[in-house]
């Protein structure tokens, strides 16, 4: 199994914290995901995240669904 690189991990990071910044468990994530039509199980969003493995559409679709309009990268 390939090892997870940096970058999906800082990808993941930043997914996390936008979600503990405003609040947001997976299961209200799931539900949201749902509201702009996109559709996942609590279990697949939570391998993907511990994983690091999503594609850019999906981090995306979190944002937007958590209402995130802004993103402060902050790569050092």
């Amino acid at each position: 199994m390939p090892e997870r690189t940096d970058w999906e991990a800082k990808a993941a990071n930043l997914l996390k914290a936008e979600l503990k910044r405003k609040g947001v468990t997976y299961a209200q994530l799931v539900e949201k995901l749902a509201e702009i039509g996109v559709n996942e199980k609590e279990a697949n969003v939570k391998n993907k995240l511990s994983r690091g493995k999503f594609t850019a559409a999906f981090f995306l679709q979190c944002l937007t669904a958590i209402g995130v309009r802004s993103l402060q990268i902050g790569l050092d």
